[in-house]
């Protein structure tokens, strides 16, 4: 819709109006699937409830494994669908691919992704991976071992915390090698990894980094486009799952022995890495937790990128709509989940931002109506 279309127009239903009802219903119909395959699983559409210590309570059939199956080979479709309406609207205006490489959306800090053992990404089973702005390997390692890795800092106007990178320490919100300051999200992920491990995401894996000049990308807006290459990969995954002779195996389910005392896991969300740690008492349960988040990795990145387009984009104290959700762009690059955790109600972003003279002094408030 472009940054400066009508707020009435810059919604969902502006995007169906452009693109058309086809391509619109396409995008509810692939919702529609992603909640009827969790449903499968998880015994439920939202909050799954299937899953218990030792494994599911349930598998699943022969007849939801064949509707699974032709469900990922359309979301494959899909997900190739949507990469080639991007590469149109997207990356065929000149107007668009200037935002994204400019400046303005750029921070050069160290990326977070977990990889396999090739290196590649992967959602659900392997290692952390962290390289520095310059892409070089920075460490790698096991879930039981994060705590020796990631600290976090605490400011005492936020309830929420900074994770950085130990070993390099906090230096506050500043980019480069010397900070400790990185980012998760599926940007990151494939600048951590060396590549997809399924065929029709690498081809488009390495068209990214071809048409944005190497690795790693910095350019935060890119990571819409590394979100729908993610997309690619999780269908092609999705596909390879569900046409294993395993999946319909009844053995989903290993009785625990032993009460646990502590656990540690890491696996990747949809908007950056998720660590849960937790220690319990002789019963097995929760006495303490530590939890780091996707929006919690991100929080710093956050706070630099809508500073930076605060500062690069208002000048002279004129503000516009069109403005406003510039600087909102650079936030919501990181996806993050203040919204859904908060339940706002009247349900849109209380953006609000106070411009400031030289010595500190606020001029004049600007908030959303």
């Amino acid at each position: 819709m472009g940054p400066d279309a009508p707020v009435a127009e810059r919604n969902i239903l502006g995007v169906i109006h452009k693109v058309g009802l086809e391509i619109g219903g396409k995008v509810i119909q692939m919702r529609k699937y992603g909640h009827a395959a969790v449903e499968m699983i998880g015994g439920r559409k939202v909050h799954p409830c299937t899953s218990i210590p030792g494994g599911m309570t349930k598998g699943i059939t022969g007849e939801q494994r064949k509707e699974m199956e032709d469900m990922a080979r359309w979301a494959i479709e899909f997900a190739q669908f949507s990469l080639k309406i991007f590469n149109d609207i997207v990356l065929g205006n000149k107007a668009y691919v200037d935002l994204i490489l400019g400046d303005v959306y750029t921070h050069r800090t160290y990326s977070m992704g977990m990889v396999d053992e090739n290196n590649k990404v992967n959602f659900y089973d392997g290692k952390v991976r962290v390289v520095d702005p310059n892409g070089k390997e920075f460490i790698k390692y096991a879930p039981k071992d994060y705590a020796a890795h990631i600290a976090e800092h605490v400011e005492p106007w936020t309830y929420l915390k900074f994770p950085y990178l130990k070993n390099v320490g906090w230096k506050g919100f500043v980019d480069g090698n010397d900070s400790g300051v990185y980012f998760a999200t599926p940007l990151s992920r494939l600048n951590a990894a060396d590549g997809m491990a399924t065929p029709r995401a690498q081809e488009e894996y390495d068209r990214f980094y071809q048409t944005l000049g190497g690795k790693p990308v910095h350019q935060r807006l890119a990571t819409h486009w590394a979100r729908l290459i993610e997309l690619l990969y999780a269908a092609e995954r999705w596909l390879e799952l569900v046409t294993d002779p395993e999946i319909t195996s009844p053995n989903v389910h290993a009785k625990p022995t032993q009460v646990p005392t502590e656990g540690i896991g890491i696996v990747e969300a949809p908007r950056g890495t998720l660590t849960h740690h937790y220690w319990t008492d002789e019963r097995g349960l929760v006495t303490k937790a530590n939890l780091i988040v996707g929006t919690t990795n991100n929080y710093a990145p956050i706070q630099m990128s809508t500073n930076k387009a605060a500062r690069s984009l208002i000048k002279d104290g004129n503000v516009s709509e069109g403005l406003l959700n510039m600087v909102e762009m650079a936030f919501r690059a990181y996806d993050p989940c203040f919204g859904c955790a908060t339940h706002s109600l009247p349900g849109q972003m209380p953006l609000e931002i106070t411009i400031r003279d030289a010595d500190g002094n606020p001029l004049k408030v600007l908030k959303r109506p």
